[in-house]
């Protein structure tokens, strides 16, 4: 049986305290608050939900998170240790996939945050918003221009504080262009701070030698087609997560927002028909479980893994699956954790003729120890950027054999990271450049299921990773471009040669090197996606409420009808910046009114 908190210990003399970060459950239990908004996940949409509802001083907000706090581990914050965060680390929720088909039956490491900032801690901290077409389409396909690329610009502006200042201070007019982004918002966003001129220069002259690989000024216009530079979430050298920006002090220390760690949610669970306003958590696996009921919402912001976990345990979803797992279906809605999306990355490497690659302080302690000691003192050097210093976003030739799957004309296919190393660990000698293609207009759907009805149990993760003939062919096709990309006369006297496979691969011996070493991006969506109100499939409204419910609402990735183009993170942080106005305009009046919201934001409501 769950054991209920109590929360008035004023009659004892216990007065509220200031806002805090907590780690014990009997510590929130002093405070003696009863709580508006329950935010399930301080990740990288929760933070900014529990940042955006706590600005009013009258709502009571509590951010409920799994995971620790993050401070201090250099793998999070050192930008250059990125791909040392995750997997099978004390941050990472360190799940598998079921083995994936078009991997030729592999399973893989299924990296996730966990620990305050969720995923924003532990990614590579790209920042690409996606195409202006993307986002049209979830306002085709919901019905909600709320959701159309002009009108979110406010939010994608509201989230961004561009820096205007690199860690080596470096020129960076045209690195991109102001006019697209804001300054005054609070999740940091910067260009590269250490230079890497030898490949540098040769990616910018490339893209003058091929009508293929044009030069892209800023990919977070709306059209982010051709090269250009990278910017990441990065501030001052340090990572940037969703916790250090949307949680930083002069928000943590409003009286009416507080995180408790370590506390696992479980379930939510109803507190009236079809009303589900209360969470059930637990602090230690073995432990008793806990229940809290807010006010006025749940927001479920758990991820496009933890949130519909957390949905079918609840009872919400396929009932005839649930009751098969002997879980009492209480909300029958088949679309939980169906429409999962990801994008399909490949390490493509290229020995080159250059001693200044990352190998060169990789294989040498000394010269590690000394960057680490020059970023740890003035946060310069070599680890103040991610492992890339420009991407392109490009499309494929189809050959006629496929429809499109992008959003538009103007949506890419793939992508390329181009690095000034190896990914991973590097062979014992010689100096490289990776050329990283990125499927990230998939067609294959995977899903997130349950295996038994243990809450505590890891979930069943299908993101069927090149599942479909097109997703193959695609990949296929930007391999080939890669390899024509490296072969350029850019490149003459500096790339050696190629990794794994060459231009003269077939496609048969392409296709097989594909299945034995492509992995994920981890950047799933769409497993709680949106859909219009009253349409049959589905799990949230275009308002996010959870359909045919009272009191709970997803705000994360999940939602996404279509994965973006893009990598995920500033779309999740755009869309959690709307969610915030929605839920502020929900109960502007006192209470839920969805004729205002219809009104206010153009949703069409029943």
């Amino acid at each position: 049986m769950a054991l209920s908190i109590p929360f008035i210990f004023l009659a004892l003399g216990i007065s509220r305290c200031s806002a805090s970060i907590i780690n014990n459950v009997s510590d929130l239990n002093k405070l003696g608050l009863t709580f508006d908004f329950i935010v399930l996940g301080g990740g990288t949409a929760g933070n900014v939900i529990a940042n955006r509802l706590s600005e009013n001083s009258s709502n009571q907000v509590l951010v409920l998170e799994a995971g620790g706090a993050n401070v201090g581990v250099l793998d999070v914050e050192v930008p250059f240790f990125c791909s040392q965060a995750t997997p099978n680390t004390a941050q990472d929720w360190n799940y598998t996939t079921t083995p994936q088909t078009g991997l030729g039956g592999r399973t893989i490491n299924y990296v996730r945050g966990f620990g305050l900032g969720g995923s924003s801690a532990v990614n590579y901290m790209g920042y690409t918003r996606g195409s202006k077409e993307d986002y049209d389409r979830f306002a085709t396909v919901t019905g909600d221009q709320g959701w159309s690329w002009n009108s979110l610009i406010p939010y994608m502006k509201k989230n961004e504080q561009f820096s205007l200042h690199t860690q080596d201070n470096h020129n960076i007019t045209g690195q991109f262009d102001p006019t697209v982004h804001g300054f005054t918002g609070i999740n940091s966003v910067s260009l590269p701070g250490f230079a890497t001129p030898e490949m540098s220069a040769r990616v910018l002259k490339a893209t003058t030698e091929s009508t293929e690989y044009p030069f892209n000024l800023d990919m977070n216009s709306g059209s982010p087609l051709g090269f250009g530079w990278v910017q990441t979430t990065i501030n001052n050298g340090s990572r940037s997560t969703s916790a250090t920006s949307y949680l930083a002090p002069q928000f943590i220390n409003r009286p009416n927002l507080h995180v408790l760690l370590d506390a696992r949610v479980t379930r939510v669970l109803p507190t009236a028909t079809g009303v589900f306003r209360t969470v059930e958590f637990v602090q230690a696996l073995t432990g008793p479980k806990f229940n809290l009921t807010a006010k006025k919402e749940i927001i479920l912001s758990a991820g496009s893994v933890g949130t519909p976990n957390i949905l079918l345990h609840s009872g919400i979803g396929d009932s005839s699956a649930l009751k098969s797992l002997g879980i009492t279906p209480l909300h029958n809605l088949p679309s939980v954790g169906k429409n999962m999306t990801d994008h399909t990355l490949l390490f493509l490497s290229f020995e080159v003729n250059n001693p200044n690659t990352w190998e060169t302080f990789e294989r040498n302690a000394t010269l590690g120890q000394q960057a680490l000691a020059q970023w740890t003192n003035s946060k310069t050097g070599p680890l103040v950027d991610i492992p890339a210093s420009q991407l392109g976003f490009l499309r494929a030739d189809l050959e006629g054999q496929f429809p499109d799957p992008a959003a538009g004309p103007t949506t890419p296919h793939f992508e390329f990271l181009v690095g000034n190393g190896f990914f991973g660990p590097p062979p014992a000698t010689g100096n490289y450049m990776s050329v990283v293609p990125a499927l990230v207009a998939p067609t294959a759907r995977g899903s997130i299921t349950i295996g038994s009805s243990d809450p505590l149990a890891a979930p069943l993760i299908n993101p069927n990773l090149l599942g479909s003939a097109s997703d193959s062919f695609v990949m296929r096709q930007a391999v080939k471009s890669a390899l024509r990309f490296a072969s350029l006369p850019a490149w003459n006297g500096y790339v050696i040669s190629s990794l794994g496979v060459n231009s003269n691969s077939t496609d048969a011996e392409l296709d097989t090197y594909i299945r034995a070493n492509a992995a994920s991006v981890y950047h799933l969506a769409g497993s709680a996606s949106m859909s219009p109100v009253g349409a049959t499939w589905g799990v949230v409204d275009p308002d996010l409420v959870v359909k045919g419910l009272t009191g709970l609402r997803i705000v994360d990735l999940s939602v996404v009808p279509f994965i973006p183009s893009a990598h995920t993170q500033a779309a999740t942080y755009i869309i959690a910046e709307r969610a915030a106005d929605l839920i502020k305009a929900a109960w502007a009046f006192g209470g839920f009114d969805k004729r205002f919201l219809s009104r206010r934001f153009s949703i069409s409501m029943e």
